[in-house]
């Protein structure tokens, strides 16, 4: 089994330096929030799309059903006309 030393990394010496490292990592760290931000804007529009779609295929579906329902109530008058009126004892 082999051994492994940890990797020590060198820490700026000078206060100057250590700013600018520090810097450099907070600008980095921006960018990527950033990047990480404009994907989520685009993920929302996405989303944004599909559920106008979703709302268009829900409107034409209550459409269709209230379409079903006066066809159904319509065949139902129509059915008892054609038994005539009611027999009673």
């Amino acid at each position: 089994m082999e051994r492994r030393m940890a990797e020590i990394l060198r820490f700026p010496a000078r206060p100057d330096h250590r700013l600018r490292t520090a810097l450099r990592s907070l600008d980095a760290a921006l960018a990527d929030q950033q990047a990480a931000l404009a994907q989520f804007r685009a993920e929302l529009g996405s989303l944004r799309q599909s559920v106008m779609g979703l709302q268009g295929s829900v409107v034409a579906y209550q459409g269709n059903l209230a379409r079903l329902s006066q066809d159904a109530r319509s065949g139902a008058r129509e059915a008892r006309s054609w038994n005539g009126p009611p027999i009673t004892g």
